[in-house]
Formats: structure tokens, C-alpha cells, sequence
């Protein structure tokens, strides 16, 4: 499910913005502030973040400016949300690295609307965007794996299954939602397929196999440290 950060300080307006996400299909964090916004980016990374400028602690442009030059989060789409309504504030939000901007009041289905719009226009850029953990890099656009300076020579389930799982970084991902993702089907009597590949990649991926931990009676998760 897509997740999407809020960052807004008026609970109220916190709400109603995560119903409605929510009864859009989207999983929503809320937060009132840059600092819990930040704890919780270290966590888990979202798909999208709403911004409010106005915030207690540090303002958003400041917050933007900070994801923006962070290589781990730069590619994060953010629509700020502000009260501000000159033209002058547009400009500043959209030269600081805001990806859209949306002005309080609002109605429910604009702001549905443009999350869906720039979702649409950055899954393509996120589904490909090259990926680090450790010494191992992905470049899913060009299908290669190195890790250190070593070319690792996948076959293809064996790259969309490391895909999946730095994709999703701290994850447990269960046995069936690997099925259906890599192989396309959920198969209890497949099982051992999946176990074999894990096998082969963390033999290839060499002593940074050892991320890929073994969840009992679950599945895997991709450790970052």
C-alpha cells in the first residue's frame, strides 16, 4: 500500500487530510513536526509527503530544503501546503524542490487529484531510481548489481527478488506476498523455489548476503546495518 507523510501542526487539518488519503486507499503517517518527521523518515520512507510551511519547530522550507539534500530522500515527491497564498511564496516553495503546492482552504478531491497526478508522474522515476545498501548497488534501469566494484551476474528472478527487497529495506516480507511479487502467483508448494533462490543470491551477493535474514515462519528481511 502507498504510504504518504503528513507534516502539519493543526490536528484538525491533520485529520481530515489522512481520512481522506485513507478512504483513497493510502496508508498515512501523521506528524506535527520536523523532528518526528525526520525520526519517522529514518524508519520507513513514504511514497509522498504533504508539508505544511507553517510549523512549531522548523518551517517547511527548511524541512524541504533538508530532504532535498539528502541523498537517501531527494527523490521523495513533496506538495507543500500553506495559507500562504501570494505568488512570491509559490515561487519560493517551487525553486526550493517543491513538486507541487496547494493553498488552504482546499477542497478533499483537489488534493486527491494532485496526489494522484504526482504519484503518477514520479512511480516510473522511483521504480527505476538507482539503489545503495551497504557495498551493494542496484541500478534497475540498467539491470545491473555490483556490489564493491564487482559485477554480480543475476538471472532474472534472482534480480527482481534483491529488487524487492531493496525496495523495501527493514521489511518482513512474508512468503506469500514474495510469490505473488517475483513469481507471480501464491503457491504454498512453491516454497522451496523461494528458499533455493535465497540460497543462490546470498552465495552471489557474497558476504553481504548475510543482509538477507531469515524471519521464522514468515519470511525475509534485507537488514541495512
Amino acid at each position: 500500500m502507498t504510504e504518504i507523510y503528513i507534516v502539519e501542526d493543526d490536528a484538525n487539518i491533520r485529520e481530515i487530510e489522512t481520512y481522506a488519503l485513507q478512504n483513497s486507499g493510502y496508508h498515512v503517517e501523521g506528524f506535527e513536526n520536523g523532528r518526528t518527521f525526520f525520526a519517522g523518515m529514518e524508519k520507513s520512507k513514504p511514497k509522498l509527503v504533504l508539508l505544511d510551511i507553517m510549523l512549531p519547530d522548523m518551517d517547511g522550507m527548511e524541512i524541504l530544503s533538508r530532504i532535498r539534500r539528502t541523498p537517501e530522500y531527494s527523490y521523495i515527491p513533496v506538495i507543500m501546503v500553506t495559507a500562504k497564498t501570494t505568488e512570491i511564496d509559490k515561487v519560493k516553495g517551487l525553486d526550493g524542490g517543491a513538486d507541487d503546492y496547494i493553498t488552504k482552504p482546499f477542497g478533499v478531491m483537489e488534493l486527491i487529484s494532485r496526489v494522484k497526478a504526482l504519484l503518477r508522474r514520479t512511480s516510473d522515476y522511483e521504480e527505476n531510481r538507482p539503489i545503495t545498501i551497504g557495498t551493494i548497488t542496484m541500478d534497475p534501469e540498467k539491470r545491473k548489481v555490483m556490489v564493491g566494484d564487482k559485477n554480480i551476474e543475476l538471472t532474472f528472478k534472482e534480480f527482481e527478488l534483491l529488487k524487492l527487497f531493496m525496495q523495501n529495506p527493514e521489511m518482513v516480507l512474508n512468503r506469500d506476498l514474495i510469490m505473488e511479487r517475483v513469481w507471480g502467483f501464491d503457491f504454498a508448494g512453491e516454497s522451496r523455489t523461494l528458499d533455493m533462490h535465497i540460497k543462490t543470491l546470498r552465495q552471489k551477493l557474497g558476504s553481504e548476503g548475510s543482509r538477507i535474514t531469515t524471519v521464522r515462519n514468515v519470511g525475509y528481511r534485507m537488514d541495512k546495518t
